[in-house]
């Protein structure tokens, strides 16, 4: 298979003056912010300060449940275990309280009262009614490069006044959907090793497309006290994506609140940028079609290779050796689109004549990933054209294809 290139070179425009919005200045703050480091949760890997600590918060823990500790499980990791799954458990309480005892001890504590309380451990089997916010509002969709499990959120929807107050209406709906949304990252904690060296935490990718900042606020607020306390170093990355200018209303909102720590986690993507964000973290096939991938909900998990489109340039994707009768399905997205998008087959006969599979047509930026299949008469090529000629801006793009023969194998 070829990934054949033509481009076409075009000066650039000379840069403008500008005044930066707060969205682009925060994007740049985060850029320059040093990376969150993720723990290993080796012991070996802990200074001596840190590992006294540990011992610490355990004697501690010994004194006050020792008698009764069996029941001091926290997803499904008994915590007075003594093994390294508990030393997971525990390195997140102290590592969210940079390691002071006596305030790791309370937030452990509270939250074991708390996931009693909130009866935390049965949520995940429970039917709550929220079957048309699942797979929308939030939900756990594929992984990232390094294997964490992805929770997507998005509350656009809540624009809709009839369906706000289905879901926010009263106190009792309010809390419904709070327990929703803690099943929803308790299923995604599931997910996780609980193992030195591990996957031991989840990515959080929030698109704030249409978000009703105002109707949300006590629902936002809820949430974000509900995880900082109950769910120490639950997260390693917190994805922004369409990212509007009134998200400095928010920022400043939730800023006094959040760590340096939790900041560092930060990565921010302004409105149309959303597919060259996620691609740095989540390979294209696991990433949703709605946001520039190829992931849908009948996915193949087929690979996807990955390449760029430049501004000014035009791409072609040769997929050669394809027998007659043998049918070629292909997916194809392009972050952000606004170009124009075609498909061929060319036979290998001399005289034949090349097919338009999908005449030449203009894609705007709310389009989809491309799925589409056709089965040739005869042998040939398949030719995938990207056309970017119109537009400056460098864009990521993926494909992936597969073919299948015709006749018993």
């Amino acid at each position: 298979m070829e990934n054949a290139q033509s481009p076409i070179s075009i000066p650039e425009a000379s840069p403008k003056l500008y005044k930066k919005s707060f969205v682009s200045t925060l994007m740049e703050a985060t850029s320059f912010r040093s990376p969150f480091k993720e723990d290993t949760y080796f012991i070996s890997h802990l200074k001596s300060s840190e590992k006294k600590a540990l011992r610490e918060l355990k004697d501690e823990l010994m004194t006050s449940y020792g008698q009764d500790g069996g029941e001091c499980t926290m997803w499904g990791v008994p915590i007075l275990a003594g093994d390294e799954k508990a030393d997971v458990v525990l390195l997140k309480f102290l590592r969210a309280r940079d390691f002071r005892v006596s305030d790791s001890f309370n937030m452990l504590d509270k939250c074991l009262a708390w996931r009693k309380e909130f009866k935390a451990d049965g949520v995940g089997e429970e039917d709550l009614g929220f079957k048309e916010l699942e797979g929308v509002v939030a939900y756990m969709h594929g992984y990232d490069r390094e294997g964490h499990p992805v929770c997507y959120n998005a509350y656009g929807v809540f624009r809709d006044k009839e369906m706000y107050e289905r879901t926010f209406g009263d106190e009792e709906k309010l809390y419904k959907f709070l327990r929703w949304r803690i099943q929803v990252l308790e299923r995604g904690i599931s997910l996780l090793h609980f193992k030195p060296g591990g996957v031991n935490s989840i990515i959080q990718v929030t698109d704030l497309k249409d978000m009703p900042k105002r109707e949300l606020r006590v629902a936002s607020n809820h949430l974000l006290s509900l995880f900082q306390d109950n769910y120490p170093e639950m997260v390693a990355r917190k994805i922004f994506i369409n990212v509007p200018w009134y998200f400095s209303v928010l920022y400043s909102m939730f800023s006094p609140f959040l760590t340096q720590r939790t900041k560092s986690k930060f990565v921010i993507s302004k409105e149309g940028y959303a597919a060259e964000t996620l691609y740095k973290f989540i390979r294209p096939e696991d990433v949703p079609v709605q946001y520039g991938g190829l992931s849908r909900a009948d996915d193949s998990q087929i690979p996807a290779s990955e390449f760029t489109v430049k501004g000014g340039e035009k791409v072609s994707i040769q997929i050669k050796g394809i027998e007659g009768g043998a049918a070629i399905t292909w997916d194809l997205a392009v972050g952000g689109w606004d170009l124009e998008y075609s498909a061929e087959f060319v036979p290998n006969a001399e005289g034949s004549y090349t097919i338009a599979v999908e005449k030449t047509r203009k894609l705007s930026a709310s389009d989809v990933a491309i799925h589409n299949s056709f089965t040739p008469r005869e042998a040939g090529k398949m030719v995938l054209c990207v056309d970017n000629t119109a537009s400056r801006r460098k864009k990521v793009a993926a494909y992936r294809y597969i073919v299948r023969k015709s006749g018993p194998e």
